[in-house]
């Protein structure tokens, strides 16, 4: 039986101060941490492994890895890596401040007919069918307690989703795979009521499975969790598995673990890690495209040279309103490349320290697109400044990729190919090196 809210406040309130008495990493306030929900809405790449990175390893692959997210182990007796010298209050607040989505992850007691030898010697869940399996209920609601204390005393804000690791394990003997079933319902029943997500990482063709037959077959017996995290290593970066059913927990309540323990290197860093695919909350939001200036597109597929007299409306249309926007040009967006015009991309051209010829190359077209803020993105952004980059792109080259604001598989491409070409290290991620080149009209 669930307590009243208040009875949980107290509780957590009490388990938060236990968490942060006896472990001795936990010697930041929690205040410290970013007031950021984690995942929140994402469609992209991640990675974990059993201990937190260093701040520079983390420095290093936010630059050069493809990965946006990261599973970080912050609670649990049966952890293999209990130590997690790295994961304080200020390691979690740098992470979600630059861009990092995480994903706590709690190993705890595990199914009664594990095989595994160290879940042997450690707590299991009962699998004692008396009262509907309530001592697994129990345990299941204690294990949510302890992950809510541990990742508020870490900073980890109320919304964020919580994972729990149910390796792999015979769902077979019905005792086994039911307490398995009470306990994650239980598990999460115990986060909603504490405000936070419910997740639950496990193989596909077990915990998983287990899960999704119960989903389906007997919807009204247990609660899912919010969110699944589905282990099946076939080296496809996708969310689908064969383990699982095609309209469960989708479009954007999965995490798909598709490459397991390999050694990856991502600027000069190397770290052992599993690889994962996933869609969360309502995935990568792109922002709203927007016409300017009376109804001006400024997302074009291509941006050609321009001068006096060229017969390029649309083109010089976007030019007029991106210089208004500057406050170079006064008057309409009329598409005619006339003298205000030329006047204008001159003021500009002054401000920049270029030479002042009044005529719009490739190179000024890049200058002129960039000016904005510059964060890093890579494959998973939506943000206006991935307009601005893919904007920037297509005065670069012939690329002609879409303007969506989402950074998809053919931004990425474009992304490679132009750092290929300006003598860059080709790695997909927009980071201040790739931008400083865009800002000098680099091709």
């Amino acid at each position: 039986m669930t307590l009243p809210r208040l009875s949980w406040r107290r509780t957590l309130t009490a388990a938060v101060a236990a968490v942060a008495t006896a472990a001795s990493v936990l010697v930041a306030a929690p205040a410290q941490a970013a007031d950021i929900v984690t995942p929140g809405n994402f469609t992209g790449y991640g990675f974990d492994q059993c201990e937190a990175p260093s701040q520079a390893a983390m420095d290093a692959w936010l630059t050069s890895s493809p990965f946006w997210a990261v599973g970080i182990y912050t609670s649990g007796d049966s952890r293999f890596c209990t130590a997690q010298r790295n994961l304080t209050p200020t390691w979690v607040d740098s992470q979600l401040r630059k861009g990092w989505k995480l994903l706590p992850i709690t190993l705890g007691p595990q199914a009664s007919c594990t095989t595994r030898e160290r879940y042997l010697k450690q707590e299991r869940i009962k699998p004692d069918s008396t009262g509907s399996y309530a001592k697994a209920r129990q345990q299941g609601r204690d294990e949510a307690v302890k992950a809510v204390a541990a990742a508020a005393a870490l900073g980890i804000t109320t919304g964020s989703t919580l994972w729990y690791d149910l390796e792999a394990f015979d769902i077979r003997p019905v005792h086994c795979r039911e307490s398995a079933l009470s306990f994650l319902d239980a598990w999460t029943q115990q986060l909603h009521a504490m405000d936070y997500v419910s997740g639950v990482y496990s193989s596909a063709a077990s915990g998983i499975r287990m899960l999704d037959d119960a989903r389906v077959n007997r919807p009204s017996a247990y609660t899912m969790p919010d969110q699944v995290w589905v282990a099946d290593w076939n080296g496809k970066a996708n969310l689908s598995s064969s383990y699982i059913r095609s309209d469960g927990w989708m479009p954007h309540a999965r995490v798909r673990q598709y490459r397991g323990g390999h050694n990856e290197t991502h600027g000069g860093v190397t770290i052992n890690i599993d690889s994962n695919y996933m869609s969360l909350g309502k995935g990568s939001v792109a922002p709203r495209k927007r016409l300017h200036c009376g109804g001006v597109d400024l997302d074009l597929r291509r941006f050609r040279h321009l001068r006096p007299g060229t017969p390029r409306v649309q083109e010089t249309k976007a030019l007029q309103c991106a210089l208004k926007l500057k406050k170079f040009l006064n008057g309409p967006a009329n598409g005619t490349y006339d003298a205000r015009t030329r006047q204008a991309v001159r003021a500009w051209e002054s401000s920049r320290g270029l030479k002042t010829n009044g005529v719009m190359s490739r190179a000024n077209w890049m200058m002129l697109l960039t000016d904005g803020r510059k964060p890093v993105l890579k494959f998973g952004s939506a943000k206006a400044a991935v307009l601005r980059l893919q904007r920037t792109l297509n005065a670069a080259s012939a690329a002609k990729i879409a303007v969506t604001g989402f950074y998809d598989d053919e931004t990425t491409a474009a992304v490679r190919s132009y750092q290929s070409r300006v003598g860059l290290p080709v790695t997909g991620v927009v980071a201040p090196n790739t931008w400083a080149k865009l800002r000098a009209g680099a091709r």
